[in-house]
């Protein structure tokens, strides 16, 4: 099994940590997202500190193309 977690391009709403967990479980990313505020409310704020955690940890997708890139001349 070579499946690796990363942080999504594709379908991010901030930094992609939602999207990324979300494309390695299979799941849509807007129940992680549901999922995360929940825990971040019920848990005293702990989930802010632990998505900016992520954002550091995880990776971003490197087999991602930008499609915002414009080559320079």
């Amino acid at each position: 099994m070579d499946k690796k977690l990363y942080r999504s391009k594709n379908n991010m709403k901030i930094s992609g940590v939602c999207g990324g967990i979300a494309e390695y479980f299979g799941v849509d990313a807007t129940i992680i997202r549901l999922v995360w505020v929940l825990g971040t409310l019920l848990n005293l704020f702990i989930g802010i500190v632990a998505y900016v955690a992520c954002v550091f940890i995880i990776p971003e997708d490197p087999g991602c193309i930008d499609v915002e890139y414009e080559e320079k001349n």
